[in-house]
């Protein structure tokens, strides 16, 4: 899909429904009709200004996905900064990006202040050189890598839409009216996420992060959080795996019901089976997918009508995946053009980096990331994701690093969901996602942390992933004792 049919669809809903509700802040509403108004008119715009990268420091709210719009209709390569990146990292992404153009307020705008832009007819701007972007680059989305660093990721803006219209199309039989953008937008699984919801004629709500009760990578006040959930009448969401944990928990404790929702997307991360089975059995229709920045979001998705539990889905339409001769996934289409300061990506199939392997029926199981694995002393091959997944899936554990290469048990590092938690709570934990482990995958010994893994201490990626040659090395120490005691 190309922007030109986006924006036809646009004005089909504001020619057929012009006072059917689009998009809704917190204090601001548009109808279809003022929707494609206030696009168009930022849209001209951005015409008039030089090329090059738009920067957006906004957040969550209908003037970024207003100003998101108009970029992606100006054919104007754009960047979200994101909210969980340090100072530090989204000066990186200005510099990186060449960026002379900006719209940003709060404490976006001080960054902006400091890395030398001026307010000027509307728009933050400095001088700037012209980034050497791949052709056809609509979108910069700025991803984690190994180091501190993040790195550009270059999309068309066919592979976006192309995804946002197979999302759309996944949840199409549930037809949802009303979709709520929990996630920052940033986040390209939510920024696709609202682009599904207006192809299919739905109202999408856009709140700030802090209405939402969400607060950086890992903070939620969860009262807040689910008072909003009921409030806003959200019939469809994405949600990542701990998010989905708070809410699985309060409809089992009858604080809010199942019966509004519709389609309820989750990933980011892997999801316990035990906390799927936990969804289903309050009646929560949750599809767990699978996706990454480097291939447009998604890849494969559960759907109505063709799930299955303890899998990531079947591959979408767009897309074809293979599985590599050590089990490597690889996909095809709607791939990245390249890494911005990276030669242009020109090959067929992209190696994710993650382990799997497909069902009789064509589902995909992910067995973990293929740099994490380890061998335990007793040459057995264990992928840590999938253990940390279970240790933190069950209420009580908010962080779990594990660690065994060469050991004959695994160690673990956890941090509770409750600070004042005892230590018997934390072993009933571990208890329990042990017997849901083969022997040699689970816990032999473990450490509670005095504080909580962050991105600003160096042990968290930007986004929430753990740091493990950073972890391994503060920790050194601490899991030698447990060593020593196992």
């Amino acid at each position: 899909m190309q922007p030109e049919t986006f924006r036809a669809i646009l004005r089909d809903h504001a020619g057929h429904q012009p006072q059917r509700l689009a998009l809704r802040g917190d204090t601001r509403r548009f109808t279809y009709a003022q929707l494609l108004e206030e696009v168009e008119r930022r849209e001209a715009l951005l015409r008039a200004e030089p090329e090059g990268v738009l920067a957006l420091g906004l957040d969550n709210g209908p003037e970024l996905l207003l100003w998101d719009l108009a970029a992606l209709l100006a054919e104007r390569p754009s960047l979200i900064l994101p909210p969980f990146f340090s100072p530090q990292q989204r000066a990186h992404c200005l510099a990186q990006c060449e960026v002379g153009l900006a719209v940003g307020e709060g404490p976006f705008a001080e960054e902006l202040d400091a890395a030398g832009f001026q307010v000027e007819r509307g728009f933050w701007r400095r001088t700037a050189g012209t980034a050497n972007l791949p052709a056809g680059t609509a979108k910069v989305t700025y991803t984690s890598g190994t180091t501190g660093q993040p790195k550009g990721v270059c999309l068309s803006a066919s592979a976006l839409l192309q995804v946002a219209h197979e999302l759309q199309q996944a949840s199409r039989d549930t037809a949802p009216e009303h979709y709520l953008a929990v996630l920052p937008m940033a986040v390209l699984l939510e920024n696709l996420g609202l682009y599904a919801a207006l192809l299919a004629g739905a109202c999408a709500t856009l709140l700030p992060q802090r209405q939402l009760g969400i607060q950086g990578a890992s903070g939620v006040d969860w009262p807040k959080f689910l008072g909003t959930l009921v409030l806003s009448g959200a019939q469809s969401l994405i949600l990542v795996p701990q998010l989905l944990l708070g809410l699985v928990t309060a409809l089992e404790r009858g604080h809010l019901r199942a019966t509004p929702f519709r389609f309820v997307a989750v990933g980011g991360a892997r999801v316990s089976p035990d906390l799927l089975a936990r969804a289903a059995k309050v009646g929560l229709p949750v599809f767990e997918g699978y996706g990454l920045s480097e291939c447009a979001s998604v890849v494969c998705l559960n759907r109505p009508g063709a799930q299955r539990p303890g899998s990531v889905g079947r591959p979408l339409p767009h897309v074809r995946v293979r599985l590599a001769e050590d089990g490597e996934v690889e996909v095809a289409g709607s791939t990245l053009l390249g890494y911005l300061g990276d030669t242009p990506f020109t090959g067929q199939w992209w190696p994710t980096g993650d382990i799997g392997e497909f069902d009789a029926d064509g589902y995909l199981h992910l067995k973990g990331r293929k740099k994490h694995q380890f061998i335990t002393s007793f040459g057995r091959n264990v992928n840590p994701d999938w253990v940390e997944a279970e240790l933190t899936q069950r209420g009580v554990i908010a962080q779990a690093f594990v660690h065994g290469e060469g050991l004959p048990g695994n160690l673990a590092l956890l941090w509770p969901v409750d600070p004042q938690c005892d230590a018997r709570a934390l072993a009933d934990a571990v208890a329990s996602a042990n017997a849901a482990l083969p022997d040699y995958a689970r816990i032999r010994a473990w450490h509670r942390l005095a504080t909580p893994f962050t991105a600003a201490d160096g042990l968290l990626t930007s986004n929430g992933r753990l740091r493990r040659e950073a972890i391994l090395a503060r920790y050194h120490g601490e899991l030698l004792d447990l060593q020593n005691e196992a």
